[in-house]
């Protein structure tokens, strides 16, 4: 029997995500993938895994899952909570940012997160690719929204000879305001708009989800004939404000062209800030420049190498990880001048 984790119940905003389907937005096919990544990546991390593999991701409801076929190596990312209920109703708990092992048979619910969170799997999902990725796009019909009964493959986890591990301390992004740069549509805007975007408070409202979140507060007014242009390419980060002055910050599994001018583009190291943003939370936003994103695009990947490398074993010494290191390469004999 193929080892697969078992859906009991799906949870809300519970999908399959991994890098993302990149390469194809010439065709019309959204990135889709990880809101976000950073989390994906140590969820992965946790799990032995490579950080785009793909896993659950988490936005309203966590799902329940059972282990079939075989043990499994479960890992938690985010701010959320689970516990693992036995075939014979012995339940214990499992911390956010650590591993835990399933039996064959045995239950894991996880809770309500705060923002996203993820569920990776050792080995990681194994459904079928399309289009080069494992991410749902369910509009497309590119994977479909998890069903009661449904059975995802896993990698067996016969013999796993590393211990589970946890995280010394949560991963957190960044805070502050978000950070972007000019979009190619600024000339469509005021001075006075600018300057409202760059000084004021923006709300989450209620319509947001993983195409986008449009947000409330102060209206960003066009020039004369601004609102309205030839539609061309739109990509995650982008920030569209259409003729009602409410912007519109798009993310992974926004379309690939629109018609509204953008006065920004979200960089990419706080894109993964947005997916955490919830109904009523203010959010403020900065300009930086193309050495500024890179640079906290270095940051952020340098946080997450950090944070992988402190992670500790539970229970006593991961095997695994000391037979693999190099430990003799740096020896020397000890009379040597």
């Amino acid at each position: 029997m193929t080892t697969a984790l078992e859906i009991l119940a799906p949870g809300l905003g519970v999908s399959i995500q991994d890098a993302g389907r990149v390469g194809h937005r010439s065709i019309g096919v959204p990135l889709s993938g990880a809101l976000d990544p950073v989390f994906l990546a140590a969820a992965n991390g946790l799990a032995g895994n490579p950080a785009g593999a793909a896993g659950l991701e988490v936005l309203l409801a966590g799902p329940r899952l059972k282990a079939a076929g075989g043990p499994l190596r479960v890992a938690l990312a985010g701010d959320m909570t689970a516990r693992i209920v036995t075939a014979s109703g012995e339940a214990r708990s499992v911390a956010a940012w650590s591993t835990a092992t399933l039996a064959a048979g045995d239950e894991l619910q996880v809770g309500v997160p705060r923002g996203v969170g993820y569920v990776a799997v050792a080995g990681g999902l194994r459904t079928p690719p399309m289009l080069g990725s494992r991410s749902t796009y369910a509009r497309a019909g590119l994977g479909r929204q998890l069903a009661v009964g449904d059975r995802l493959p896993c990698a067996r986890g016969d013999g796993l000879s590393s211990r589970e591990r946890r995280a010394a301390a949560p991963l957190r992004h960044a805070d502050g305001p978000i950070r972007a740069m000019p979009g190619p549509q600024l000339d469509r805007f005021g001075a006075a708009a600018l300057e409202t975007f760059l000084s004021r408070t923006f709300v989450v409202t209620r319509e947001r989800d993983r195409m986008g979140l449009r947000l409330d507060g102060p209206r960003l007014a066009h020039v004369e004939g601004g609102a309205d242009i030839v539609s061309d390419g739109v990509a995650p980060g982008a920030i569209q404000v259409p003729a009602d002055g409410r912007p519109i910050v798009l993310l992974a599994d926004c379309q690939t062209v629109g018609g509204y001018p953008k006065i920004a583009v979200v960089i990419r190291a706080d894109l993964p800030r947005l997916a955490h943003l919830q109904t009523g939370d203010g959010l403020g936003f900065a300009f930086v420049d193309a050495a500024q994103a890179a640079a906290a695009r270095a940051a952020q990947a340098r946080q997450l190498a950090d944070w992988l490398a402190a992670l500790q074993p539970l229970g006593g010494i991961d095997e695994a990880s000391l037979l693999s290191a190099n430990l003799a390469g740096a020896a020397v004999r000890g009379d040597e001048a």
